[in-house]
């Protein structure tokens, strides 16, 4: 099969899918193709959609890849599907920091943590299915371990829990975006 066709057939398949393709249902899918050949058109189509000013770009989500919008062109998408964007309040990122970042952890030592009970917004979050049990820890009582789930991967844009910022990394981005806001207020001080 000619490198052009294999990248349409990829193509096809990844925008026919609601979630995430793996590589190994796109093997599944065209038979007789090396998994280097998939890997290669893959990164071809990547390039592609890169290279170009379209709408949409492939990304690598959540073990798979998925065509996502870009994020200038994401309010037309969300007025069209009249879509209003999650919510979260602030308890519950930090309860989804925290998980993200230690799990499997159990609920003593996010309310440990966090200094407060946190029962009603990991239920929260459990029903938005951001996180999930993964099953009990072998101690007495066997409390249940909590973990995020590949929605949590699709929602944030991670290719994996790998790709998580660091922790020095977050503290960067605080400290721009401080800086950000403290340089508005002294230009709207300005105009005044």
């Amino acid at each position: 099969m000619d490198k052009e066709k294999l990248i349409g057939i990829i193509e096809a398949l990844v925008f026919s899918s609601e979630k995430p393709l793996r590589e190994e249902d796109m093997r599944r899918a065209i038979p007789g193709i090396a998994g280097r050949d998939i890997k290669e058109a893959i990164s071809d189509l990547v390039k592609i959609y890169d290279e170009g000013s379209g709408g949409i770009y492939l990304s690598e989500i959540a073990g798979g890849y998925q065509f996502r919008t870009r994020s200038e062109f994401s309010p037309f998408v969300r007025n069209l599907l009249e879509i209003k964007p999650r919510r979260l309040s602030r308890a519950a990122l930090e309860t989804l920091a925290i998980i993200a970042y230690r799990q499997p952890i159990l609920r003593t030592e996010i309310e440990h943590i966090r200094g407060v009970d946190s029962g009603g917004v990991l239920k929260v979050l459990l029903e938005k299915r951001l996180i999930k049990i993964m099953g009990r820890k072998d101690v007495a009582g066997r409390p249940l371990l909590y973990g995020t789930t590949q929605e949590f991967l699709e929602v944030f844009g991670l290719k994996d829990l790998k790709s998580l910022p660091t922790l020095r990394e977050m503290e960067e981005l605080y400290l721009e975006s401080q800086a950000e806001q403290q340089a508005e207020l002294l230009f709207t001080d300005d105009k005044d």
